[in-house]
C-alpha cells in the first residue's frame, strides 16, 4: 500500500519551514498556534500542537479530533493525549531527541513555556525563525480565491441585515443578525466578535455591542468579518438613519477621502508607514489629527490580526500577495465615530479592493421602518 503523503501546497509549506531550521542549525519546531499549524498541516483540532523535525512531523491531539485526524493528517505521526497538553508535549518531545527545539514564544503563554523548560531535560529552547509569519503573508492564489468567498459571504450577510433594522432594536440585535445572515451563507463563524456600535459607542474603536437602540438621526457603525475554510474577512461601514448631521458629513467625507488616498498609494515596495501617513495626514489637515487613534490597518487570513502591520510603526515594505486591511476612522468620545474598512490585496503595480460594498456618502444614509 502506497504511503499516504500530505497535499503538494502542505509539502512545499513543510519544506520552506524545515530548509529556514536548518540554516539556523534548529532540530526541531514545536507549533502550537492553531492558525499556523493548520496552515502546515490542514489540521483543523483546537487546543493541539504540532511537531516538526526534519523528517517528520506529530500531530498532538486528543480524542475528541481522532476523525478528523484520520481525515486530515492521515500523513502525519499522531500522539493523542491523555493529560493536559504541556506535560504531553514533554513526553512526546523528550522522546524525539533533539537538544534544541524552536518555539513560537510570542505565541506561547510564559507558564507554557516554563512548564516546558522545567519538564524537558537537555532540550534548550530557542526563539522559532519568523519564517510562518512571513509565508503567510503572501496569499497564493487559493487562499485569495477563499478570502474572496469570505468577502462575499460577508458582503451579502450585511445587505441583508440592512433591510431588517426597525427603530428601537438594540445593537445586540442587530449583531446576532449580522451574524445569522452570515451563518445562512456559509459563515462557520464570526470572523471576530462583531461590532454595531451606535452614537456615542461608535467613538469606541473596539465597541462591545449593548443595549443602545436604533432611532431617527442615529448613527451605526459596524464592524464584521465571516470565516469561510478558516480564512477572514473583515469589512467596516458606518451609517446614519434617516439623515446625518452636517458635522459627520464633513467628518466621515474626510475618512472616506483619506482611505481612498492611502489605497490609491498601496503597491508592492511601498513602505507601510508610508500609507499609514498618507490617511493621517489627510486627517490631520482636516483637523481631526489627534482622533485617528489607531493604525491604518493590518494583515488579514487565518487569523483576523495577523502580520503585516500597516501603521506607523512599520517600516515593512509591502509585497505583492498581501492582503490588508485599510480602515481610517475619526472618533469623537461622548459623541461618535466613523470608520471605513475594506480589504485590499497587494499587487506589483497597484492593488486590488477585494471588497465592493458601496461607501459613498449617499450610501452611508438610511431609511429603517419603525
Amino acid at each position: 500500500m502506497p504511503r499516504l503523503k500530505p497535499s503538494k501546497t502542505i509539502q512545499n509549506r513543510l519544506e520552506m519551514v524545515r530548509q529556514a531550521l536548518r540554516q539556523k542549525s534548529i532540530p526541531a519546531l514545536l507549533v502550537a498556534h492553531r492558525a499556523d499549524y493548520f496552515y502546515l498541516t490542514g489540521f483543523t483540532g483546537e487546543d493541539s500542537a504540532v511537531l516538526i523535525t526534519g523528517r517528520s512531523v506529530t500531530v498532538i491531539t486528543d480524542g475528541r479530533f481522532e476523525s478528523a485526524a484520520k481525515k486530515e493528517v492521515a500523513w502525519s505521526k499522531v500522539h493523542f493525549r491523555r493529560g493536559d497538553l504541556t506535560s504531553e508535549l514533554v513526553k512526546v518531545i523528550q522522546s524525539s531527541p533533539c537538544q534544541r527545539l524552536a518555539i513560537q514564544a510570542d505565541k506561547m503563554t510564559v507558564a507554557t513555556r516554563d512548564a516546558l523548560r522545567k519538564g524537558l531535560t537537555g532540550v534548550r529552547l530557542v526563539d522559532a525563525p519568523p519564517t510562518i509569519s512571513q509565508m503567510r503573508e503572501r496569499k497564493s492564489a487559493g487562499e485569495l480565491k477563499t478570502m474572496d468567498n469570505a468577502i462575499r459571504v460577508a458582503e451579502s450577510a450585511y445587505r441583508a441585515m440592512l433591510k431588517t433594522i426597525r427603530i428601537g432594536q438594540t445593537e445586540l440585535e442587530l449583531a446576532a443578525r449580522l451574524e445569522y445572515e452570515m451563518k445562512r451563507r456559509g459563515s462557520t463563524e464570526p470572523a471576530f466578535g462583531s461590532i454595531v456600535a451606535i452614537d456615542a459607542n461608535a467613538a469606541l474603536p473596539h465597541a462591545v455591542p449593548g443595549n443602545r437602540r436604533v432611532k431617527s438621526g442615529c448613527m451605526i457603525l459596524f464592524d464584521w468579518g465571516a470565516t469561510v475554510d478558516g480564512y477572514r474577512s473583515d469589512l467596516t461601514r458606518t451609517v446614519f438613519v434617516g439623515s446625518i448631521p452636517s458635522k459627520f458629513k464633513a467628518i466621515y467625507e474626510a475618512v472616506l477621502t483619506s482611505q481612498k488616498k492611502a489605497i490609491a498609494a498601496i503597491r508592492a515596495g511601498v513602505r507601510m508607514s508610508d500609507v499609514d501617513a498618507i490617511a493621517r495626514e489627510h486627517i490631520a489637515d482636516c483637523g481631526y489629527g489627534e482622533r485617528f487613534t489607531h493604525g491604518l490597518g493590518h494583515g488579514l487570513g487565518l487569523d483576523v490580526h495577523e502580520s503585516p502591520s500597516l501603521s506607523w510603526r512599520s517600516d515593512q515594505k509591502l509585497v505583492a500577495g498581501m492582503v490588508v486591511t485599510v480602515e481610517p476612522g475619526i472618533y469623537l468620545p461622548g459623541v461618535g465615530g466613523v470608520r471605513i474598512e475594506d480589504d485590499v490585496r497587494v499587487m506589483g503595480n497597484g492593488c486590488q479592493v477585494m471588497s465592493h460594498l458601496s461607501k459613498s456618502l449617499k450610501s452611508a444614509v438610511i431609511d429603517v421602518a419603525r
